[in-house]
């Protein structure tokens, strides 16, 4: 399990800018132009390696690809395993857009990485295609990190709960067979990830975005029974895992909205506390959560995890000030303890490709702004 022993570590949830040229090629490929496999492959160690260094350099310390490799941090599933088929309508029933239509539009519109968005339904049996894309995967990050001053590495991963989010089920019987059929599609993944050395990223925006889209309206426990059903999918899909080899990351839904809608924290924290990855990573630098490090004046974080604060917000072009950024890690360092923080993002900056809020130049300002503040705030916990 990555601590913050020595000095406040820092890391990102997954998803970095990708080469305008790999952008291009990635976009052909999912429009179903041919594409040449090899060189496509080449392309993403390439990028990789390139990705890995620029991450060094911006001072962050626990890293990874990128998700060079993949369309999104979801929908990569359906070139991994079979039972995909026909289309998945979008979920566009965000309740807090609901309210401003004309945003709705603007943020939902057909701009290019939204119209290239390919999400397929499920409509047969899923099953795994084998490890070949994962190994690869590993094996890239491994050469890149060869010889790196790095502190850890993790790779990220979907789950039953977010692939059920975007595909939808028109085969299994219930979403609990759904669900279940999709963690055992993914589980080889997950344990060949931990196996390779990496921290596993289990990536969980439904756990709390899906309250304000598919159970907007609905009473709480409607949704918190189903949240209970994806973690338990989860949990199953990673016994074989120690839970110090895995990190969760949870958040509200990568996008520009206005988020009023959003269920609290303090709803969902006891029930996420029950999901067996040892490491939590949340949104608490954007301005509808930035206020949630006070739950953890009543909360006590669990006994083995560690939290992972965003203290960049990941939808706005500001460069965090580092004196901000050490503030937010103290907050929390104060309340759970220095060695259970380790500072993070509140989201990724290339979460589909061609899609990001985010300049890809400022991106690594923000980065350099958050190794900046985590140097601030070891001095005062440290003397360092």
């Amino acid at each position: 399990m990555h601590r913050s022993t020595d000095r406040f570590l820092t890391t990102h949830t997954g998803s970095l800018p990708r080469p305008d040229d790999l952008v291009r090629t990635m976009f052909a490929k999912e429009d179903g132009v041919p594409v040449d496999g090899a060189a496509l492959a080449a392309r993403v160690r390439e990028a990789v390696d390139g990705i890995v260094k620029k991450q060094v350099a911006a001072g962050v310390d626990i890293v990874n690809d990128g998700e060079m490799s993949k369309p999104s941090y979801a929908s990569y599933i359906k070139d991994r395993a079979d039972g995909f088929g026909g289309e998945s309508k979008p979920h566009t029933n965000f309740s807090d857009l609901a309210e401003y239509p004309a945003l709705l539009q603007r943020l939902f519109g057909d701009d290019p990485g939204r119209s290239r968005r390919r999400v397929p339904a499920c409509n047969a049996p899923i099953r795994s295609r084998g490890l070949d894309p994962a190994l690869a995967d590993i094996a890239n990050l491994k050469t890149a990190t060869a010889g790196v001053p790095v502190a850890g590495t993790f790779m990220s991963a979907a789950t039953p709960g977010v692939v059920a989010y975007f595909f939808r089920n028109h085969y299994y019987k219930t979403r609990e067979e759904f669900l279940h059929a999709v963690g055992a599609a993914l589980q080889p993944e997950y344990e060949a990830i931990a196996a390779a050395g990496f921290m596993l990223q289990l990536d969980c925006p439904d756990l709390a975005a899906n309250r304000h889209v598919e159970f907007g309206g609905q009473p709480l426990d409607n949704f918190l029974k189903d949240a209970a059903m994806r973690i338990e999918a989860l949990n199953h899909a990673t016994r074989n895992i120690p839970p110090e080899r895995m990190r969760l990351h949870l958040c509200w839904g990568n996008y520009d909205g206005p988020h009023h809608h959003d269920v609290g924290l303090g709803e969902i924290i006891d029930l996420v506390f029950t999901a067996r990855p040892a490491g939590l990573s949340i949104e608490a630098a954007n301005p509808r959560h930035a206020h949630e490090w006070k739950l953890f004046e009543t909360v006590k974080l669990p006994e083995g995890k560690v939290l992972y604060p965003g203290v960049l917000e990941s939808k706005g072009n500001f460069i965090e000030h580092p004196d901000l950024v050490a503030q937010r890690i103290v907050r929390y360092a104060n309340l759970v303890g220095r060695e259970n923080v380790i500072a993070d993002t509140d989201c990724g900056y290339g979460t589909w490709v061609g899609q990001a809020a985010v300049d890809p130049d400022i991106v690594w300002a923000k980065l350099a702004a958050m190794a900046e503040g985590a140097r601030m705030a070891t001095k005062q916990f440290w003397g360092k």
